[in-house]
């Protein structure tokens, strides 16, 4: 199996002094199940849901070729929100990449991550919830990591501590406690459904 995650600087673990962020620990405790598993990490900081568009198809296309079992995983929207892209253009990026995306692989999406800014968490606050509905509308597994990192200060506190942005090791290993708990996840990891 191999496993493209395609997104922005939270994709990339941008901060984690471990290099790991939450994609490297959700590939070394899958990994732990599945030894065959590659993961590729696609994520680009700064990147918004319109650069995103542009270039994950090429991207994962060299990456899964049809002979191995290939998946993709979003995730994406943060920068959106600081840019103050509309919601409903991110949202149309968002569509055209999921319906695409799905046609070829099992596809998974990940909610957007909380910032210490509150005005700019508001609007992801209600971009991870447009985009929930999108995915379910779409029938694509989506899993909303928002509350979660909110319900404890390690994501928050992490990133003040460090650009104002990115967390440290601790707050992605949650991130990623989150993501491996999710029943969503787990059925989309053991039948692509």
């Amino acid at each position: 199996m191999r496993i493209c995650f395609v997104g922005d600087s939270m994709v990339n673990g941008t901060g984690d002094p471990a290099y790991l962020g939450w994609v490297g620990r959700v590939l070394q405790e899958e990994r732990r199940r599945r030894a065959e598993l590659t993961g590729y990490n696609l994520g680009i900081r700064r990147d918004r849901s319109d650069q995103i568009r542009a270039r994950w198809k090429a991207e994962v296309e060299g990456r899964l070729p049809v002979e191995f079992e290939g998946r993709v995983v979003f995730s994406f929207g943060a920068n959106d929100a600081v840019q103050q892209v509309s919601p409903s253009l991110t949202l149309e990026h968002a569509e055209a990449v999921l319906v695409e995306a799905r046609t070829r692989w099992p596809v998974f999406m990940v909610g957007v991550v909380p910032l210490p800014d509150a005005d700019v968490r508001a609007r992801i606050r209600s971009l991870d919830q447009a985009l929930s509905l999108l995915c379910a509308r779409l029938e694509v597994p989506f899993v909303s990591v928002f509350d979660g990192l909110m319900a404890t200060p390690v994501w928050l506190d992490e990133a003040r501590a460090g650009d104002g942005a990115h967390p440290g090791a601790a707050g992605y290993g949650r991130m990623a406690e989150l993501i491996l708990a999710s029943e969503t996840w787990q059925r989309w990891i053991s039948s692509g459904a």
